[in-house]
């Protein structure tokens, strides 16, 4: 899934190929994307793209005050083309949801793939219209969180770190892999309970969580869309790594799996050298 750094980098892309050039088509393939129906999309078709923006996860193109939001979910993506084929595209089976074109000849389609369909898309006069955006907490990397703001967010919090910083609605932009990631900087266990954070622990958390999401969205900073994927991928230290070393320790890094995602871990860097029950096969240790 797409996250904060990858979105980021998503919207300089857009500003840089969108801002100021006409949509003469925006054509749906897969229906279920669209989440609005009111305006039409056809509405869109003859504005001029002002600015891209990103709110949490989510993509907004404003094109002379009407907004196409996106959210990619899971396994959607953004594929850039500096010329679209000719002719629409034909509704089907495969991944693309998805195509908007330009005056000139420029263009990208959303995609997704597998049979879980999440990608979303709406259009608007107001992203704060959209429900995932109107319930989204503040974003990490704005000038005004502070480690003071993050305190006041995990006071009377009493899950798991590990949830508290993938729920959108407490912090925007954070998904699964790189909350493993800012768990695995900051030394502490996905399972740690948020009311058990001492002052240093959450100084500790709060410096991970920003030294993470700042250097991942410098490592993606003027890459192309259609190479981030692979850019994100190549600077994870633990997620998605199961049975590798650790890069810090070089203990064998575990995983956790869950009915449908899977979180992974440094026992030696995290948990004090004790392995995570996975919940498939057992109760989770605390």
């Amino acid at each position: 899934m797409p996250e904060l750094p990858e979105v980021a980098a998503l919207r300089d892309f857009l500003a840089e190929h969108l801002v100021g050039r006409e949509i003469v088509r925006v054509l749906p393939v897969a229906i279920s994307v669209m989440k609005t129906y009111d305006p039409p999309l056809t509405a869109l078709e003859g504005r001029t793209v002002t600015a891209v923006a990103r709110h949490g996860k989510f993509l907004d193109l404003d094109a002379d005050g009407l907004h196409l939001v996106t959210h990619l979910a899971r396994a959607g993506w953004l594929h850039w083309k500096d010329r679209l084929p000719d002719g629409p595209p034909k509704p089907g089976k495969g991944p693309l949801a998805l195509r908007v074109a330009l005056a000139t000849g420029e263009g990208f389609d959303l995609t997704e793939a597998g049979t879980t369909k999440k990608l979303a898309v709406y259009v608007v006069h107001d992203p704060g219209d959209v429900p995932g955006i109107a319930r989204l907490g503040p974003d990490p990397l704005a000038d005004d969180f502070d480690e003071a703001a993050f305190a006041r967010l995990l006071d009377g919090e009493r899950r798991q770190i590990k949830g508290a910083l993938r729920d959108q609605s407490l912090i925007a932009g954070i998904g699964n892999a790189y909350s493993d990631e800012i768990l695995h900087v900051a030394r502490m266990s996905p399972f740690k309970r948020v009311s058990s954070l001492t002052p240093d622990d959450i100084h500790t958390l709060y410096e991970a969580l920003r030294t993470t999401l700042t250097d991942a969205v410098e490592r993606s900073r003027g890459v192309a869309a259609g190479r981030l994927k692979a850019e994100k991928k190549s600077g994870l230290r633990v997620h998605g790594r199961t049975g590798e070393a650790c890069p810090v320790c070089g203990d064998t890094i575990r995983e956790v799996s869950f009915s449908d995602s899977s979180l992974q871990y440094c026992p030696t860097c995290q948990t004090g050298g004790k392995p995570l029950a996975d919940r498939r096969m057992s109760r989770l240790l605390k």
